[in-house]
């Protein structure tokens, strides 16, 4: 019976991931209706094929940065990981992202490693969160920033919604936080020992964590360096398809297209990131097919970094049965 459910499990996984790439093709599909497609690709063909070789570079490294963030604060949490299975982690995930099926990204993949691989399973786990967390700071901070920047300039239509969606995000991680505290006693109400045991050392792993604000810090700075350098990559590329926009612009709208991206509509994002680009752009003067012909080399570059990333994760977990045989 177990072998039957795991292959209806898979088919609908690869059903779910087809239908993903499906919805993605079909939203860059009704933005090129709109747009001249002959624009477009003559806006692609600007780019010089070193510029798109550099910024492919820069996003690996700003990626081994991630690799040594993730490591700094799962190991604060007391996973107790070594380089190279961060590495098949991290660089799994992100490989998941893009080509695995799964509702929560790539998220899936480095726990499984993790959990597997670590000697507390609870400290990867809270590891994760505090360092997902970390990042959704550091976009919060650069929209904040582009805020700040784009007194005048900003239409007063998206300083509405963009305040808005940061203290909407706000209000939901306090009533979160709320709700866990106020109700942890009807949770935990009927559960087993052996289920009360995982999340003390859940607890006790965050505890870890929270105990260091100085691992804090510096993920969150790491993270900070991590978005800003996928964020000037961008602008750069924009400029060589012929989109030149102030960088305070892109501080605005980069991390919001990025956070809508988070959606699981398409997979890894695709289609939607350029959607709301095009959209949070618009009021700035920049052209539609300027916006998605950067937006789309962008994306070449994320899928050939996903799939080193995934070469990578691949080399290490050899590694790691090599040296696990010896």
């Amino acid at each position: 019976m177990m072998e039957p459910e795991r292959t209806r499990r898979s088919a609908r996984g690869w059903t779910i991931i087809a239908l993903r790439w499906i919805a993605a093709l079909a939203v860059l599909g009704v933005l090129l209706h709109f747009l001249p497609l002959a624009a477009v690709r003559s806006s692609i063909a600007r780019v010089p094929p070193q510029y798109f070789l550099a910024a492919l570079l820069g996003y690996l490294l700003a990626h081994a940065l991630g690799v040594l963030k993730w490591r700094m604060v799962v190991n604060a949490a007391g996973a107790q990981l070594d380089f190279a299975t961060s590495l098949q982690c991290y660089g799994g995930g992100l490989f998941g992202t893009l080509f695995l099926p799964s509702i929560v990204g790539g998220d899936v993949i480095r726990l499984a490693v993790g959990l597997r691989r670590s000697p507390r399973p609870a400290a990867v786990l809270a590891g994760n969160v505090v360092d997902r967390f970390l990042d959704v700071a550091a976009q919060a901070g650069l929209v904040s920033l582009g805020l700040a920047l784009l007194p005048g300039s900003l239409p007063e239509s998206l300083r509405s919604i963009a305040t808005r969606a940061l203290l909407a995000a706000i209000a939901i991680g306090a009533v979160l936080i709320l709700a866990v505290f106020f109700l942890r006693g009807i949770f935990l109400r009927g559960r087993s020992f052996r289920f009360r045991r995982r999340l003390a050392r859940l607890r006790h792993a965050l505890r870890s964590v929270s105990a260091r604000p100085h691992i804090l810090v510096a993920g969150w700075l790491a993270a900070t360096v991590i978005q800003s350098t996928f964020l000037v990559l961008t602008a750069w590329i924009a400029v060589a398809c012929g989109l030149k926009l102030p960088l305070r612009v892109w501080l605005f709208a980069w991390p919001l297209a990025k956070l809508a991206a988070v959606l699981p509509l398409t997979q890894g994002g695709i289609g939607v990131r350029e959607a709301a680009l095009v959209a949070l752009l618009a009021p700035f003067g920049a052209a539609g097919t300027l916006v998605l012909a950067s937006g789309l080399v962008w994306e070449g570059i994320v899928v050939i970094g996903g799939s080193i990333a995934g070469l990578a994760a691949f080399v290490a977990s050899r590694r790691n049965r090599s040296d696990s045989s010896r």
